[in-house]
């Protein structure tokens, strides 16, 4: 599949956001149009926990927060644009750079690492927190 260039922007826009939160995590898949970080946890199945990916998809740039999933009141600061970009409960699509919703999106997933450090114990017995 060839890449659209805006879709390149995209990618690589929010791919260094999450590059900035690199050294807590591990990478688990780092190509063109797939960046995919791990936590550092094991949950109740042994396998690593997934905190964020970005991914090219045919009609849009997908960024999957896995902390949303787990800790939904994250979201409950969200603005209203921001919410218009979600596709079920942990992903956001994006067909062009957008800096107001990057920098929203960005503080989401610096809350997110931090809740996930609060409540590493309970992730590996659990994803039902809240």
């Amino acid at each position: 599949m060839a890449i659209d260039t805006n879709f390149n922007d995209v990618f690589n826009t929010l791919k260094a956001n999450l590059r900035k939160l690199e050294n807590n995590f591990v990478v688990k898949a780092d190509e063109p149009g797939n960046y995919y970080l791990d936590t550092k946890y094991k949950g109740l199945n042994k396998k690593d926990i997934m905190f964020a990916a970005v991914q090219i998809k045919k009609n849009y740039v997908s960024y999957h927060l896995f902390p949303v999933y787990v800790f939904p009141s994250l979201l409950n600061d969200l603005s209203d644009r921001l919410k218009k970009h979600m596709q079920g409960k942990a992903c956001f699509n994006f067909k062009k750079v957008d800096k107001e919703l990057f920098d929203e999106l960005d503080r989401l997933t610096k809350k997110g690492m931090e809740k996930f450090k609060l409540e590493k114990d309970r992730l590996a017995t659990s994803f039902k927190l809240e």
